[in-house]
């Protein structure tokens, strides 16, 4: 049975596009690099974040006191170790009482399968919203296990967000995850025998640390 994509949305944004150019580009520096992934994050978080509950709440101007609206409920950003810390400050800029849990995974070269080494969500007391964050939705897995974790807590809202996704990440999460949406700045064509997304931008986690050697 194909996945249900209505809820995947695609940043179109003239900037999405062209931050992404010069995301892409071998002759992009770690330093611009880390500010592409910056800038596109805030975009594709503006767009996460667009239908958010909110909840009432009084404010004071200098002239009379108004009615206006703030976030409700806990929110949690849970970025995947160790490049969804390319995309965290981002979203404190925005939301600077956000919670940050970490999750650490990476993958097994040999089996491209997800390995855990890192994991410090508490048993109970889950956030009201989760924001998975990974530059890079490439099979899936990562995201797969993260999402697992996090109903697995309690979290009755998750939404995933990568700046580069491939049609079998996406095809994955659609199809285990229909409740949870996927936003991304762009889907590319394919992922390569050695899983990695075409024509993608290499490996996010050097590029952003330069750790390329």
């Amino acid at each position: 049975m194909p996945s249900d994509t209505s809820h995947v949305y695609e940043l179109n944004h003239a900037l999405g596009a062209h931050h992404l150019s010069r995301l892409r580009s071998v002759d992009t520096s770690p330093a611009e690099f880390r500010q592409h992934v910056h800038t596109l994050s805030t975009l594709l978080i503006a767009e996460v974040t667009r239908n958010f509950n909110t909840e009432p709440c009084h404010v004071t101007t200098p002239l009379e006191t108004i009615s206006g609206e703030q976030l409700a409920g806990r929110i949690a950003a849970v970025p995947i170790l160790r490049a969804g810390l390319g995309m965290v400050t981002p979203l404190t800029d925005l939301i600077p009482d956000i919670e940050i849990w970490h999750l650490g995974l990476y993958r097994d070269e040999d089996t491209a399968q997800p390995v855990r080494y890192y994991d410090k969500l508490p048993p109970d007391n889950p956030t009201s919203v989760a924001l998975v964050l990974d530059p890079m939705l490439a099979t899936g897995g990562s995201a797969s296990a993260a999402i697992e974790t996090l109903k697995k807590w309690g979290v009755p809202k998750i939404c995933m967000a990568s700046i580069i996704s491939a049609p079998e990440g996406i095809e994955r999460l659609t199809t285990e995850y229909p409740d949870v949406p996927v936003y991304t700045c762009v889907i590319d064509s394919h992922l390569n025998d050695q899983k990695f997304i075409v024509p993608g931008l290499g490996d996010a986690g050097d590029r952003i640390f330069n750790t390329l050697g």
